[in-house]
């Protein structure tokens, strides 16, 4: 089920090709979603702050510049191989394997110098959990740079497996630990790192074809002039997607910071159901850019997501309730009930606007970057402000959403509005 890097367009062939493999990874990523939400049931054994605490290593993990890093290595890889610079991409690979190793090393060592503050400033039980998520970090800036080189070689089978198996190693150590050794949140951080690492090493390993050729020397500014923007796009997509709950910390107790996490855990879930659909769109824009093709999938890919986004929102406002009191205890499900609307609300044109960013950035249009990224500072300077004069939790995500509209208005200008200006002036 593995494709070749060689495949023709869709624009050449039927569709059958893209749904099948977005349909494998959409499975895929379900799969793992499932999985690795599956260690959420954990929280009915541990404490309220201890998974308070989870909460929060967890998003310092999903704070990570990993979907940039995929992205980059997605798009470096595609267009390598749509070219034939294999020996070229097999130096980037490792330059970048080696840096992100030692840039992790840096970070491992300001934690050692500040642990103790960082365990007061989070209110952490102890330094267990803390270090388990510094190994968790590593494994999380491995497992995207190798899936970013299965993703743009379009070898979706092995980018799939590797996701499930990461979720699996995840959930089956994290129980492991919690109820064998009741290791709450350190526990379950572990389980986050052998989970990931697993996964990481399934990719390294189907990869290896890449990164074990010899390697050639490459264009550094063309490089950069291609990586910097994808950098910096992707990373404010991911910045939209996961700061919130890093900024509400500081705001909220333990308790009420529980169902927050809850409630956010179950809305992210809705871009399970649509990222693989960008997943598999944007290797083949970069494949038909770099062959001067024409491909049409973007009109597809956006369609359906906003379909899948807004059933899934839809379906997670009625059914939603039902799964926090399978997983939760009874005293998060009113609150978390709450969130839930507002949550599934800000996720959706997140969504949608994810799907402009692939199509803008693997056609190589970087002038939407500095938008998006004008966009995060203003959220990140604004919503610390809001959370000063209302402190409330719906406030957090009224902002969130607000911001993920203006995202959705940019890209979609950016589409749309500058073709028919360009076109206009013609």
């Amino acid at each position: 089920m593995a494709e070749s890097p060689n495949l023709p367009t869709v624009d050449h062939k039927p569709h059958a090709a893209f749904f099948r493999q977005s349909g494998w990874l959409m499975l895929a990523n379900i799969g793992a979603g499932a999985l690795t939400w599956g260690v959420h049931f954990l929280a009915k054994s541990i404490p309220k702050s201890e998974y308070a605490a989870f909460g929060t290593l967890l998003m310092v993990v999903a704070c990570l510049p990993a979907m940039p890093l995929q992205m980059v290595f997605a798009q470096q890889s595609a267009q390598a191989l749509a070219t034939g610079r294999e020996r070229q991409l097999s130096g980037m690979i490792r330059l970048a394997w080696l840096w992100t190793f030692i840039v992790w090393a840096l970070g491992a060592l300001a934690v050692f110098c500040f642990q103790d503050k960082i365990i007061a400033g989070w209110h952490l039980p102890n330094g267990l959990g803390l270090w388990a998520t510094v190994l968790a970090v590593l494994a999380s800036l491995w497992l995207p740079l190798f899936i970013g080189v299965l993703q743009g070689r379009q070898d979706f089978f092995w980018m799939g497996w590797a996701q499930i198996f990461a979720g699996a190693g995840r959930f089956v150590v994290a129980a492991a630990l919690v109820f064998a050794l009741t290791a709450g949140a350190a526990g379950m951080m572990a389980g986050a790192f052998l989970g990931v690492g697993f996964g990481a090493a399934i990719a390294i390993w189907r990869s290896r074809d890449l990164w074990l050729a010899s390697p050639e020397k490459f264009d550094w500014r063309g490089f950069l002039r291609q990586v910097l923007p994808l950098t910096f796009g992707f990373g404010a997509c991911q910045f939209m997607f996961t700061s919130d709950t890093m900024f509400a910390k500081a705001y909220f107790t333990d308790e009420e910071m529980a169902p927050y996490v809850a409630a956010g855990t179950l809305s992210r879930a809705l871009l399970w159901l649509v990222l693989p659909l960008a997943a598999v769109m944007f290797p083949k824009i970069v494949h038909a850019s770099a062959k001067a093709e024409k491909s049409n999938l973007f009109n597809l890919v956006v369609l359906g997501t906003a379909a899948l986004a807004v059933c899934g929102g839809l379906g997670l406002w009625l059914v939603g309730p039902v799964m926090v009191k399978l997983v939760y205890t009874s005293n998060y499900v009113a609150a978390t009930t709450a969130l839930l609307p507002w949550y599934a609300a800000a996720m959706v044109p997140l969504a949608l606007a994810n799907v402009m960013v692939n199509d803008l950035l693997a056609r190589g249009r970087f002038g939407v970057v500095p938008w998006m990224v004008a966009l995060a500072a203003g959220y990140g300077f604004t919503l610390p402000r809001m959370l000063d004069h209302f402190h409330s939790r719906e406030v957090v995500l009224q902002t969130l959403g607000g911001f993920n509209l203006l995202l959705f208005g940019i890209c979609a200008w950016f589409v749309w509005g500058v073709k028919r200006r360009s076109a206009s002036k013609a």
